[in-house]
């Protein structure tokens, strides 16, 4: 409650009311600030007929990232050694985790291995995927927009932690525009490709057979 001095006029009073009012009214019809919207990506679920079918388990680890990677803001390079932000262009989780899921999944559209999952007691994994999510990013510069998308792997036999493979899905497609709908469907099928490389290299990276099984023999 506002309490005006007592040597105020009276007058003063209803005055003072209305411009209150009118303050407030004023307010209330100021524009809103854009909202932030969220992008979302899909995984890959389609392959080749001629994919091996493989009866081992797989652990995927979550992409470890550079900080400037390891957030749910779009990145863009609007020079070489320069990194920044869409402004109100967010993605529905931080980078490295909505990767993680999306290749989790696109793997198991594949239909060609019997598990595979996160890190977990429940999951009796013959072979772990560590993964690095080195670009994420858009970049436009020298004439060209671009989105870069590069994922490292290794793939590692359990127990004995051996590395058997690497392989790094790296995958630049163009864009035309600034509209962040055309840069985003640019992300998802640069994505979409580097996640295809990898699941097809790991599925033809070690053998069919289960090494447990190869163990019981």
């Amino acid at each position: 409650m506002i309490r005006l001095p007592r040597t105020w006029p009276v007058l003063s009073r209803p005055l003072l009311a209305l411009l209150l009012t009118l303050t407030v009214a004023g307010c209330a019809i100021l524009p809103a600030r854009p909202a932030t919207r969220l992008y979302v990506l899909t995984p890959k679920s389609t392959y080749d007929a001629a994919l091996p079918k493989v009866d081992w388990q797989l652990s995927i680890d979550a992409p470890i990232a550079v900080s400037g990677l390891n957030t749910s803001r779009v990145a863009v390079m609007r020079r070489p050694l320069t990194m920044e932000y869409f402004e109100r262009a967010n993605w529905i989780d931080t980078a490295p985790r909505m990767v993680h899921r999306l290749l989790i999944e696109s793997f198991e559209n594949s239909g060609r291995i019997i598990g595979v999952g996160r890190q977990s007691v429940a999951l009796r994994a013959d072979y772990s995927l560590i993964t690095e999510l080195r670009e994420f990013q858009a970049e436009s510069y020298e004439g060209k927009q671009t989105v870069h998308v590069r994922i490292n792997a290794k793939l590692v036999r359990l127990p004995e932690r051996i590395i058997i493979s690497t392989i790094s899905a790296d995958q630049r497609v163009p864009f035309e525009g600034t509209g962040m709908e055309d840069i985003v469907r640019a992300f998802d099928y640069a994505l979409g490709k580097s996640l295809k490389q990898v699941v097809n290299w790991t599925l033809r990276a070690a053998p069919p057979a289960s090494p447990r099984a190869q163990r019981r023999r």
